[in-house]
């Protein structure tokens, strides 16, 4: 068993995420994502998705990005 890095569950099924030469130890999607999925600039939601990205700033979708001035920004299709 390990203990997940963001609840401290020790849990039988964790599992490990291995990003930008880290290892990071969950019990859960939830627990992944709030540890893991960047946050828009403009609604701070969690960003599950593609998302956008422009000078460092993340948006979870180009009309929160138009919001921040970043129009060139469109969303996937």
């Amino acid at each position: 068993m390990a203990e997940c890095e963001v609840c401290g569950n020790d849990y039988e099924m964790s599992f490990e995420v291995h990003a930008a030469g880290a290892v990071h130890t969950f019990d859960s999607i939830e627990c992944a994502a709030q540890r893991m999925a960047p946050i828009c600039d403009n609604c701070q939601c969690r960003i599950l998705g593609h998302g956008l990205q422009a000078d460092g700033a993340f948006f979870c979708c180009a009309h929160c990005a138009r919001l921040q001035g970043k129009a060139q920004l469109v969303d996937h299709g």
